[in-house]
């Protein structure tokens, strides 16, 4: 085995890892990051010329199967009703092929084909990409039809984690993602929702699949400062992407009255 190739596979085992542990633990959002950014790492390897690769072309279609698996399990933990179609423990199994995969010689386990290859962008990346605007006039109404609810896994059943437990003098934050209103909502591929804090303002970021360009993109953004954090319910503004952490060049996704509907639950002992 050449060096580069036990690289690849270590930082390969080493990703894999990290995923199906944060899956695990019940760690979603972080999970299905993991798994696409692996996925994408693999495909890149699977479609990769053969003198720029450290593989043959059958140790590269098992290396896209596996991919495939990773986008299957992914897909499965963004939807209620589909978190059982491809299993934890089925993603697993594929842990020790890929470590050996110079020298596993075996049929595959499960029956899948190559998916094309995806790109996952880091925040802000977006900016200097050419991507086609959004109709600014367009756009579904808060509350219409075309609102798209969430869909995280979990939304409908209680919270993806347990409450953390409070301790006298904490005050504990749940906030419950009832709906977004975005145009053309439905057609979005693999959408979800990340959720972050910088400095002093938490952060939604509305993310989805474009198979045209092949990437998950962020689509939108919203936020919520310090100081609207209370009980009951709150709807915030979407903005434009790329994401602008520092909140000082925003602008409206649409001139249509769209915004980002939570519930926020304070816990104190």
């Amino acid at each position: 085995m050449s060096e580069a190739a036990r690289s690849l596979l270590q930082r390969w085992g080493a990703s894999f890892r990290k995923g199906t542990d944060f899956d695990s633990w019940g760690q979603l959002v972080e999970a299905i990051d993991e798994y696409q950014i692996l996925a994408r790492h693999l495909q890149k390897e699977a479609q990769s010329q053969h003198n720029n690769s450290e593989f043959t072309e059958d140790q590269k279609k098992t290396i896209a199967k596996i991919a495939t698996c990773l986008e299957l399990r992914s897909a499965a933990l963004q939807s209620t009703q589909s978190q059982d179609e491809f299993k934890l423990e089925d993603l697993k199994k594929l842990e020790p092929i890929l470590k050996n995969i110079l020298t596993y010689n075996k049929e595959f386990p499960f029956d899948v084909q190559p998916v094309p290859l995806r790109k996952i962008l880091a925040p802000g990346e977006e900016e200097h990409l050419e991507f086609e605007e959004d109709d600014e006039e367009g756009g579904a109404g808060a509350g219409s039809p075309d609102s798209f609810p969430a869909r995280v896994p979990g939304a409908n059943e209680g919270t993806l984690l347990p409450r953390l437990p409070s301790e006298p003098g904490m005050t504990l934050l749940t906030i419950t993602i009832e709906k977004i209103g975005l145009k053309d909502a439905g057609q979005c591929i693999d959408p979800y929702i990340t959720v972050s804090v910088k400095g002093a303002a938490i952060f939604f970021e509305f993310k989805h699949y474009k198979p045209k360009k092949r990437f998950t993109s962020t689509k939108c953004f919203a936020f919520m400062e310090m100081d609207e954090i209370k009980p009951g319910a709150i709807v915030i503004e979407l903005y434009k992407k790329p994401t602008d952490f520092k909140r000082k060049k925003l602008q409206l996704l649409t001139k249509k009255p769209l915004y980002l509907h939570l519930h926020q639950t304070l816990h104190k002992e």
